[in-house]
């Protein structure tokens, strides 16, 4: 009999011992699947383990030297790139270096120095909004309090865990930007869409402690290998534990609803 082919009885079918064999292993599956807790302490230990390997010393991506500078970067970054952010801030605060700078302006004279980063008259206003209530109620200063952020206009919870995080320390949430999104629905740490569910997700299953670097970690991530078309699975640390249904290369099981 030639090594391809494959037993048959007389009616065509697999021998007994074989579909028994098969079907201990689809039980086996099936159990080892219903068993799956894809955010099981150990798990998002190894996450994290791999991220902290990947990315050992990462910061955030937007150029800034200051938390105003920190503050306008991250309003300026909606549906938009870090790059072209920082092409665009250096010339940006040498013309206008302080909040009462900015504050004296009107949204429409700040509009074709922002135009590049797009939306930018909501945008404008709300730069020099900020900037005028930072001066009128907190004297110029950048609060570290996320009810007093979230009281500026053009900051919600995204801005304001980058500037508490990433200036002043302070893990306060979790940052949810598009990566963050995406690759979190991707490792199957939520299932929810909208970004203040997904940040109440990681908050329960990501140490308090790691919560600033793991956005930025993943943040990096997403833009290094976890790309949103054809991810380089290959190359990826997080591989062998992820079971993404968008995956480029597997070595693991494929869970079709781990995608964004």
């Amino acid at each position: 009999m030639p090594l391809t082919q494959k037993p048959k009885t007389a009616k065509g079918k697999r021998p007994a011992k074989l579909r028994a064999a098969k079907g201990k292993k689809s039980a086996t599956s099936k159990k080892s699947a219903s068993n799956y807790d894809p955010v099981a302490p150990k798990r998002i230990a190894e996450i994290l383990k791999q991220l902290d390997a990947q990315y050992p010393q990462v910061t955030c991506a937007l150029h800034h030297k200051s938390a105003w500078e920190l503050l306008v970067a991250t309003i300026l970054s909606a549906q938009c790139t870090d790059v072209r952010v920082n092409m665009v801030t250096p010339e940006l605060f040498r013309k206008y270096p302080t909040p009462q700078a900015f504050a004296a302006l009107k949204p429409e004279q700040l509009e074709p120095d922002i135009r590049s980063t797009g939306f930018f008259r909501n945008k404008s206003k709300s730069v020099v909004g900020a900037a005028q209530k930072l001066v009128s109620e907190f004297g110029g200063q950048v609060p570290d309090d996320m009810e007093k952020l979230l009281s500026l206009p053009g900051v919600a919870r995204k801005t304001a865990n980058v500037v508490l995080g990433s200036w002043f320390r302070k893990a306060v949430g979790v940052v949810v930007d598009t990566h963050v999104h995406r690759l979190s629905r991707r490792l199957e740490l939520t299932r929810n869409n909208d970004p203040k569910s997904i940040e109440q997700d990681l908050m329960r299953v990501i140490p308090q402690e790691k919560w600033i670097d793991f956005s930025h970690q993943i943040i990096h991530h997403g833009r290094a290998l976890c790309i949103a078309r054809k991810p380089k699975c290959a190359e990826c640390p997080l591989e062998n534990i992820c079971h993404a249904g968008d995956k480029t290369w597997s070595t693991v099981e494929i869970h079709k609803t781990a995608k964004l």
